[in-house]
């Protein structure tokens, strides 16, 4: 045998050993499949943000008590009302004094069915009964919104003063 036969047969009978010897290292069992790509499921939307609580009642009322109040000036009584100028103080003691001269003061103010209203947020809607001395029950309801103010406060919004005061908008007082 030549020399290139032998290093021939010695590089296949050393190759043939080393897989032999390899593949008894291994497991018998079939290699793993490749794994699955995992089907996510979409994010779940975010929770709704959780409401702030509703005012109590006597916050919205105490605010029309002082709307009626015939011996508290307009010109105090503006913070009390939403976007609201100097005109709308000469409406105010008007309607203070007509409420008095009515005799409709002292008056009962009841809240109720208070809900965040859909126009945005910090605004309540709610149902006010209206009771003059001396009855009991509402003598009659009125929808209105209270906007609440930057130090916590509220407000009646300026759509239900203009109802209020029975300003339409084209005698709206000057603001």
């Amino acid at each position: 045998m030549t020399a290139d036969v032998r290093s021939a047969v010695t590089l296949v009978v050393a190759a043939f050993g080393l897989s032999l010897g390899l593949s008894g290292c291994g497991s018998d069992n079939p290699p793993a499949p490749p794994p699955s790509p995992v089907a996510s499921s979409p994010a779940a939307p975010p929770a709704p943000p959780v409401p702030a609580p509703l005012p109590p009642p006597s916050a919205l009322t105490d605010v029309l008590y002082r709307l009626a109040d015939p011996n508290v000036p307009g010109a105090e009584k503006l913070v009390l009302i939403e976007d609201s100028g100097p005109g709308d103080a000469a409406a105010l003691d008007r309607f203070g004094k007509a409420l008095a001269d009515n005799g409709y003061h002292p008056m009962t103010f009841d809240a109720a069915d208070l809900a965040w209203t859909a126009s945005g947020v910090d605004v309540v809607a709610t149902v006010i009964a209206r009771t003059p001395p001396g009855r009991t029950g509402g003598d009659f309801t009125f929808p209105m919104e209270f906007a609440r103010t930057p130090d916590g406060g509220w407000q009646l919004t300026r759509d239900s003063a203009d109802t209020l005061l029975e300003v339409d908008a084209g005698q709206s007082p000057p603001r």
